[in-house]
């Protein structure tokens, strides 16, 4: 079969690979038809690495993906060849304290696809998955926003662990697929009023599409003050969704008294500061995001049942062989990317 993986350095080559085999009971041979490409990929392709998880070349990334299964263990009951789906990436142990706990999301053992000493991703023709991650789709729902299930289930999660949404007033800083999903999210559970900011003004285009009510440029303005004028007592939670570290003071500058920074965004170096001078006064809570967990299924809900319309984020489509050509776009943020999709003929 073929596959794309990453060879060095901003380096990714169509390969010729073994196609994987279905070796367990539990065992699900998926035929992809799309994969989006995700920040985390392009940290990636970009720099080797995220901070301690370091790529040894060749390695395939990619974990937004959906496609039809083409073959089941004998032990697989409620999937057949032909059945369309959509992959949570994460495989969990089920053994370990954090998975008992229901924190599978934190497995001491966790294999993420595409997650470097972890598990090969998804940029291939085939994969092979445990049953327990392939979520079957109905028929009115495309391969494409199957694959979006992977971002829109953090967004999910991310206000689930946020606490009491219905009503807030929250800011999203950084409106990349990420910060979109959280807003879909919010805008789900009825928050009050979103505030969204972006560095790319296509980006906060499409956040007013799903629901923002102000949007504002760091580049051309001050957003702390603009959001200030129309939320003087502050906001109720801020969701940090780019791993800037001028995103993180202002989040601590725009959040209330008791309220609550949720940190979602993956930063490009090692640390981050944080004013315990406003944090400490103002009593603030700091609450980081992994990934998600348990959310798969609600995100696929709201899709299937048009409660949240995530396609918009879909800004490119590229086939399979044009793979390298989607990475460059994301990785220069041009042409007013959100989610480059890449697809197969299925």
């Amino acid at each position: 079969m073929k596959a794309f993986p990453l060879t060095g350095l901003r380096r990714m080559e169509l390969r010729d690979v073994p196609r994987p085999e279905v070796r367990r009971d539990t065992d699900v041979l998926v035929k992809m038809g799309a994969v989006g490409v995700c920040g985390s990929d392009v940290h990636y392709y970009e720099t080797g690495r995220i901070g301690s998880q370091v790529v040894q070349y060749p390695f395939t990334v990619g974990h937004e993906c959906a496609g039809v299964v083409a073959e089941v263990g004998k032990g697989v009951k409620r999937l057949k060849a032909g059945d369309r789906v959509a992959i949570e990436p994460a495989m969990s142990c089920h053994e370990c304290d954090q998975c008992r706990a229901g924190r599978e999301h934190t497995c001491r053992k966790l294999r993420f696809l595409g997650c470097p000493g972890q598990a090969e991703g998804c940029l291939s023709e085939y994969i092979v998955m445990p049953q327990e991650c392939c979520f079957p789709i109905p028929e009115s729902m495309s391969l494409a926003e199957a694959a979006l299930s992977e971002p829109l289930s953090i967004g999910v999660y991310a206000v689930k662990l946020a606490g009491a949404v219905k009503g807030a007033r929250i800011a999203i800083l950084g409106t990349g697929p990420i910060g979109l999903s959280v807003l879909l999210a919010a805008c789900h559970q009825r928050a009050g009023a979103v505030y969204a900011t972006d560095k790319i003004d296509a980006r906060l285009a499409v956040a007013r599409t799903l629901g923002a009510v102000w949007t504002g440029n760091p580049s051309a303005g001050d957003v702390v003050a603009g959001i200030a004028a129309r939320e003087p007592l502050g906001l109720d939670m801020v969701f940090e969704c780019c791993g800037e570290q001028d995103a993180v003071d202002q989040a601590l500058r725009l959040v209330r008294p008791g309220g609550k920074v949720m940190m979602i965004g993956i930063p490009r170096v090692d640390a981050i500061a944080f004013s315990m001078d406003l944090m400490r006064r103002r009593e603030i809570c700091v609450q980081n995001v992994r990934r998600q967990v348990h959310c798969v299924q609600a995100a696929l809900d709201m899709i299937a049942s048009r409660a949240v319309n995530a396609s918009p984020m879909i800004t490119h489509r590229f086939p399979f062989e044009r793979t390298v050509e989607a990475f460059d776009l994301v990785a220069g943020y041009r042409d007013g990317v959100v989610k480059a999709m890449i697809e197969w003929g299925t």
